[in-house]
């Protein structure tokens, strides 16, 4: 027990797992995952997790020791509590490679963690749920994840457990296997997902964190066309408004995503835009307004969204939208100084512009990337890019407006 606990000890530091790693320490500690003693067993998996923190130990682990994970998953499924949450960490550690994201599930990791999801033990489900997040992030294993019996597992937790760390794990999981494949996705609605997501929404106890993860997943399920209908009718526009002024810069950016995306469904959604058009907390209408005005600095990224929103409703075909929107009294008249100084680079506007760089490279929604030649594989922008962008959504905004005007004057 000293001798392994003093190898478990050196795994802390990076440098010493490799003069571990080195020396050959390895097949020795998968050697005592056999031994009988609880403490021998936990030294042993822990110091393997820690192993599998680096890229060079996963690759080592997965080279030598093909029995390992079916040593993991037993100590999952038989062994102490303490056991069991190392031996599943050590799996979540592993589950940062695709490799053994699929060799997991195929030695049946899925059947062991089914039953720690839904223990009364918090260590457990919080090791538990970390584990399928990264299970969840290989597209091949939707299938098996959704065929075992964890979604509604799953969805119930969001609102079960009150702890955080699990109903971040839980919707980051939910939001991979959604993201993953074109596959139908009305089993997650049929689940209860967006209930449950929504009554952790109104909660006055729901984290900052917990907030930012649900509203970064409906970034991702609007737009699914099998999901979006479900946040339209499920009310969520009118929690994702008064998000746009999150001190929180991400929640800020993914709530004004979302609802461009919806906004991108007004076709089969114009009653519920017109509805919060002006509530809640002054409504769609007071959002746009205040993120297309000239006189205050606003992150180019964010204003880019808000212009993106704006094609949308006006691309609607719907003469209710169209209308909002065009008799506003100040965002067409807004837009129409932004698409006008796209060739004064060191004018004011320019220069107060960039806020912040921590929106850089973030994605806003597939019709945005095809329609301005984004490529998400390359998000790596300049300055320049992003602003030039955003003065050509503004002029595409103007060109329509006046498309409207003229098409109005023939008829």
């Amino acid at each position: 027990r000293n001798a392994a606990g003093a190898l478990l000890n050196m795994t802390h530091s990076a440098e010493h797992r490799q003069q571990l790693i080195g020396a050959g320490a390895v097949p020795v500690l998968v050697e005592l995952l056999g031994e009988d003693d609880p403490e021998l067993q936990y030294y042993a998996t822990t110091a393997l997790s820690n192993i599998a923190v680096d890229d060079s130990g996963r690759q080592l682990l997965w080279d030598t020791q093909p029995g390992l994970i079916d040593a993991l998953v037993r100590f999952v499924d038989a062994s102490t509590i303490k056991v069991q949450c190392q031996a599943i960490l050590t799996l979540r550690n592993l589950a940062s490679d695709d490799q053994y994201q699929l060799q997991i599930v195929a030695h049946g990791g899925l059947d062991s963690l089914l039953p720690l999801l839904q223990s009364e033990y918090d260590p457990l489900i919080i090791s538990a749920a970390a584990c399928l997040r990264n299970l969840s992030i290989h597209p091949d294993n939707e299938q098996p994840i959704l065929h075992s019996g964890i979604l509604p597992c799953l969805v119930d937790l969001l609102t079960q457990s009150g702890n955080e760390e699990v109903q971040c794990h839980v919707i980051s999981a939910l939001r991979n296997l959604v993201a993953n494949n074109d596959a139908d996705k009305t089993p997650f609605a049929e689940a209860g997902l967006f209930d449950h997501m929504k009554a952790v929404l109104l909660s006055p106890d729901a984290s900052d964190n917990v907030v930012a993860e649900m509203v970064a997943a409906l970034n991702v399920f609007v737009l699914d066309d099998s999901l979006a209908p479900y946040i339209l009718d499920g009310g969520f526009l009118e929690l994702l408004i008064p998000l746009t002024r999150s001190p929180q810069v991400e929640l800020q950016y993914n709530a004004c995503v979302t609802i461009s995306g919806l906004a991108g469904k007004a076709g089969e959604a114009v009653d519920r835009l017109v509805q919060v058009w002006d509530r809640p907390d002054g409504g769609l209408q007071s959002y746009l307004a205040s993120f297309l005005a000239v006189d205050e600095g606003m992150d180019p990224v964010l204003r880019s969204i808000a212009l993106w929103t704006v094609t949308q409703l006006l691309e609607s075909n719907s003469p209710d939208l169209v209308n909002l929107v065009t008799s506003h009294p100040s965002i067409i008249k807004n837009i129409d100084k932004i698409a006008s100084i796209g060739s004064l680079s060191d004018s004011e506007l320019r220069n107060s512009a960039y806020t912040t760089d921590s929106l850089v490279g973030q994605r806003m929604s597939r019709a945005f990337d095809d329609a301005y030649g984004v490529d998400p594989e390359n998000p790596d922008e300049n300055d320049d890019d992003i602003y030039n962008r955003m003065i050509n959504l503004a002029q595409d905004v103007i060109s329509l407006v006046h498309n409207q005007d003229q098409d109005v004057w023939r008829h």
